[in-house]
């Protein structure tokens, strides 16, 4: 095959895996489902948390098999895998509205992401060659456009026909989308590297060579970095309309604007970020981007107008988007001969998103409120300020 045939295919199947980064965003759509459900069925913060936090629950139990998976039967055949589990869970909202039914829609969905998570990230490098975290970025900016979208065709949905009903034309769109999405990569040929070496060993070998590598410290203070980025992503997801209903007296219709505006600069800094990573050195923009997490907590603890609240959401947006692609990058270059295992840990670490919200859930049915769920993220920008020290150049 010529160099100009074997680049052709090269950017066809990279297309292809953009397409499956934008089903890996349909995740984020939880985060204003949980405030109509919430609004529906007439839940309590706490209650109406679970929903986020059960999505982010199953990441603990599937990640690091997910990882072992992908040694037996290939990346691909994975992120296959996972679109399926997604779309199904994207039909089950529209059978009913009852609590139950969309816990396990958003339990679905949650096992279908971290399948998703665990395989769609390594298997990038095996059609890229080079710079990973820029080309990882770039696909956290596609997935950050199903985000930002998500709130936008759901307050499109309730103010055309009803808010209880409404909103739901979400989930058929994104199924739709998922369906061709595995379409798309089953007809797509992508060549894998040989896996590391525990393809060979029995599960339970191969679970205790994966957690084993939570001893090297690096890799360690990686899976804590991205728990707290996921926290403050899934947090400020769920969040930030509340903050603008509480203090500014806002519908919910109103306040979902938040929501999108954190994805839409998630989106930019996941765009400008791909490019930026080119030309500064990982340390330094992983220090900027923390900077920015921390102003926008200040502004969203103690801001008391739209634009000051804004600029807090928009700041976090920003800032945020980028702290996964390096700490992913960073682990998985830190340890070459094991990313199956390693993406599986760090995968794992998205169970941040179930850890934040419940614990901001309890704070804000306190007197305390939204800066309650505010106080909790900064936990986790005090940890991504100290994790800066440790990034490599």
């Amino acid at each position: 095959m010529s160099t100009q045939s074997t680049s052709k295919t090269s950017l066809g199947a990279l297309a292809v895996v953009m397409l499956c980064f934008f089903t890996m965003g349909f995740v984020d759509l939880v985060g204003i489902a949980s405030n109509y459900v919430r609004q529906d069925i007439g839940l309590t913060h706490a209650q109406a948390n679970i929903m986020p936090s059960l999505v982010f629950f199953w990441f603990l139990i599937f990640s690091v098999p997910t990882g072992i998976l992908m040694n037996k039967i290939g990346r691909k055949k994975t992120v296959l895998l996972s679109i399926v589990v997604t779309v199904i869970s994207l039909f089950l909202p529209l059978l009913g509205n009852s609590y139950a039914l969309m816990l396990v829609a958003f339990s679905l969905l949650g096992i279908g992401n971290a399948l998703m998570q665990t395989s769609l990230n390594p298997l990038v490098s095996a059609i890229v060659k080079g710079n990973l975290s820029s080309t990882l970025t770039f696909g956290q900016f596609v997935k950050a456009i199903a985000s930002f979208l998500a709130p936008i065709i759901a307050a499109w949905g309730a103010l055309q026909f009803s808010d209880s009903i409404g909103w739901k034309i979400l989930f058929p769109i994104y199924g739709i989308i998922g369906i061709i999405a595995v379409l798309a990569l089953g007809f797509t040929s992508i060549e894998e590297e040989a896996v590391g070496t525990s393809a060979s060993k029995g599960i339970g070998q191969s679970f205790v060579d994966c957690f084993k590598l939570l001893g090297q410290p690096f890799i360690l203070l990686c899976f804590l970095g991205i728990m707290c980025h996921v926290g403050i992503d899934v947090g400020t997801n769920t969040t930030a309309p509340k903050i603008l209903m509480e203090r500014l007296g806002m519908t919910l219709t109103e306040a979902g604007f938040a929501t999108s505006l954190y994805f839409i600069f998630r989106t930019l800094g996941c765009l400008s970020g791909s490019a930026i990573l080119r030309k500064v050195p990982e340390k330094v923009f992983f220090a900027i981007s923390v900077c920015m997490i921390v102003a926008a907590m200040i502004l969203m603890g103690v801001g008391d107008s739209k634009w000051l609240l804004y600029t807090g959401i928009a700041l976090v947006g920003f800032g945020n988007s980028n702290i996964f692609s390096i700490c992913f990058a960073q682990a998985l270059n830190h340890d070459a001969a094991h990313k199956n295992e390693i993406s599986g840990l760090m995968i794992m670490g998205l169970f941040g998103g179930t850890i934040f919200p419940f614990f901001m859930g309890l704070l804000s049915d306190t007197t305390l409120g939204s800066l309650g769920a505010v106080l909790v993220m900064a936990v986790g920008a005090l940890y991504l300020s100290c994790l800066t020290f440790k990034i490599k150049k």
